[in-house]
């Protein structure tokens, strides 16, 4: 009897582990696919015109590498892109806070490219 109960509790145990690689971690990043990476990508393309209108840099979005979401009072969109600003292409990581409840100062745009101590930090 308790061969037999340790014997389905070892198979539980190594079906929750082996469901734990596959499930997100909740609060954890996710990453993005299908409509859900057309939107975000359309949302980076927004924030970086947002930010070329004022004093911000103008960025281009290229190639986007991985995008990730996470809940974070409110949402945290990571992308790794390459962004063109002229004639130059570089490897960034952005990172979009937004807290839609806020009616001013509710996003928040983090550029930090490789290789470049310069970083890009604005709300709107």
């Amino acid at each position: 009897m308790i061969d037999s109960k340790l014997f389905y509790l070892t198979i539980f145990a190594l079906v929750c582990v082996s469901l734990c690689d596959e499930l997100p971690v909740l609060g954890g990043p996710r990453e993005l696919s299908g409509e859900d990476l057309d939107k975000a990508i359309g949302d980076l393309n927004v924030a970086l015109a947002k930010l070329a209108t004022g004093d911000g840099p103008s960025f281009k979005a290229g190639k986007v590498t991985k995008v990730t979401t996470q809940v974070v009072a409110g949402s945290l969109v990571t992308y790794t892109v390459e962004l063109q600003s002229g004639d130059a292409v570089k490897q960034c990581t952005v990172k979009i806070w937004s807290q839609p409840w806020l009616k001013e100062n509710g996003t928040n745009v983090k550029i930090q490219c490789d290789g470049d101590d310069n970083k890009v930090d604005t709300t709107y």
